[in-house]
């Protein structure tokens, strides 16, 4: 086995040592002992020292000030290094392609990425082992349980703002990742925190919405609309939605249908927060055991580093909807993506915090095992550098801050009876108190008994990038 490039083998009490010195335990001089393990210590503290945190916040400020050109250079400029953050660069590329009126491209880059993140779904011992000896940035990103749901969801979006074709097989792929994640979640104890996540309606409700165009699946499109209901209660359209189907009548002749789906708000991304509970407990055990142990142990003076899922303050609630200079309506919420991030994250905060306090012990046990390889007197100089690497080597350490920071806070949707021709549509962004910023518009053709599609970015006062329109 090898840490980061160092070949080790274990050596005494099963302590892993560096085999480049380690051709005998005996007769090993310590200063060359020590060189090796600081050589491999040295190695291990490069992967834990950037965030994916910090490139993220120049891509969000570009995007969401409407300069997608800026956010692209952004990521591709990122994506040429083809770092351990590649993946969820190209899911940022696939949200500014959408934004850019390019939703083939969008569904392409989103195919890539979750085909890559089942790939990587497939646990690596060696990445395992790697990341107990620096953080858990050494491990290939396989997306947040949430992440991998909605890209999913986005594919059945991009899809139907291009030609509509797999829009349908998209949208049941959503319920059954969700479904396959949460009853793959059972840890070796028995329990299953992820039974307690967050529905993801929105497959469900594009499900119905195909169904319903049909004109022949209605019962399908209920039942679609009934977990609409039991996901997102408090969904207003979903009552109407059921009711509508139950009597199967998609619209009445001469008229048409239209969806505006709106992808509202700025939504949820990472950042490094300190667990200093965990910080706590373990600074009393490191004095325990020095005091009553062989050897010292390096004082815990770094904190434990975990990544904590952040909301944006947003001011836009929701999205106001007219039809030829005539309010008719507003848009609501299908699916939170913000209170989902969170919630998911918190029913497994427990397991990311114990992954740290265990590399944080694990390097601590190494240092232990180092000195008794080396038979360190406790008051001795060795003893002292050996604990000032342990202590270096945990302050290197960052939290895993790698997400998908270009989704939005709320995919949101109304659904508009027109008669069939021609419509110029009015979308203006709306808070607490009524609207916040100039209206965006688009042409728009209804035909007699079919659907059409528009989709819109607006993150806060103004819309990003083109507004989407499809018949397919």
């Amino acid at each position: 086995m090898s840490v980061t490039g160092v070949p080790v083998v274990s050596c005494g009490a099963n302590w892993i040592v560096p085999y480049r010195v380690a051709t005998g335990c005996a007769g090993i001089r310590s200063g060359i002992l020590l060189a090796a393990l600081f050589t491999a210590l040295a190695g291990a503290m490069t992967v834990g020292c950037a965030t994916h945190a910090d490139s993220l916040a120049q891509i969000r400020q570009a995007y969401y000030a409407g300069q997608l050109d800026r956010a692209r250079s952004l990521i591709d400029r990122q994506l040429r290094r083809e770092g351990p953050d590649s993946d969820v660069l190209r899911l940022e590329r696939a949200m500014v392609e959408l934004a850019a009126g390019q939703p083939k491209q969008a569904e392409q880059t989103l195919r890539q990425v979750r085909d890559r993140f089942e790939y990587l779904e497939q646990k690596s011992a060696a990445e395992a082992a790697a990341a107990v000896v620096s953080d858990d940035q050494a491990l290939a990103y396989a997306g947040e349980d949430y992440e991998k749901v909605l890209i999913r969801a986005f594919l059945a979006l991009a899809n139907l703002m291009a030609d509509g074709g797999d829009a349908l097989a998209y949208s049941l792929q959503v319920t059954e990742k969700q479904n396959q994640i949460i009853l793959g979640g059972t840890d070796p104890s028995g329990h299953n925190p992820k039974l307690a996540y967050r529905r993801v309606a929105f497959g469900a409700y594009l499900h119905g919405v195909l169904m319903e165009a049909s004109h022949l699946h209605y019962d399908d499109a209920a039942r679609a609309w009934a977990k609409v209901l039991s996901w997102q209660p408090q969904f207003p359209y979903g009552p109407d939605d059921l009711q509508r189907a139950r009597y199967g009548r998609h619209s009445a002749p001469g008229n048409g249908v239209v969806y505006v789906f709106a992808l509202v708000g700025r939504g949820p991304y990472k950042q490094e927060a300190l667990e200093e509970p965990s910080r706590a407990a373990l600074l009393i055990a490191d004095r325990i055991l020095s005091y009553t142990g062989k050897h010292t142990l390096p004082p815990t003076v770094a904190p434990v580093k975990v990544p904590q899922v952040v909301l944006w303050p947003n001011r836009i609630r929701r999205v106001l909807v007219s039809v030829d200079g005539h309010g008719a309506g507003q848009t609501e919420t299908v699916t939170d993506v913000g209170r989902l991030a969170v919630q998911q994250y918190a029913a497994i905060y427990d397991q990311v915090v114990a992954r740290a306090v265990v590399r944080r012990i694990v390097k601590k046990a190494l240092i232990y095992g180092a000195k008794e390889a080396l038979n360190v007197d406790r008051h001795s100089v060795a003893s002292v550098l050996l604990d000032m690497g342990g202590v270096v080597w945990e302050a290197t350490e960052s939290a895993d801050t790698r997400c998908w920071g270009l989704l939005p806070d709320k995919i949101q949707v109304v659904r508009l009876e027109l008669p069939a021709g021609h419509h110029r549509i009015g979308l203006q962004a709306a808070g607490e108190a009524g609207p916040i910023g100039p209206s965006h518009s688009a042409t728009i053709n209804v035909l007699d008994g079919r659907n059409t599609y528009l989709l819109a970015i607006i993150p806060d006062s103004r819309a990003v990038g083109q507004i989407l329109v499809n018949t397919p």
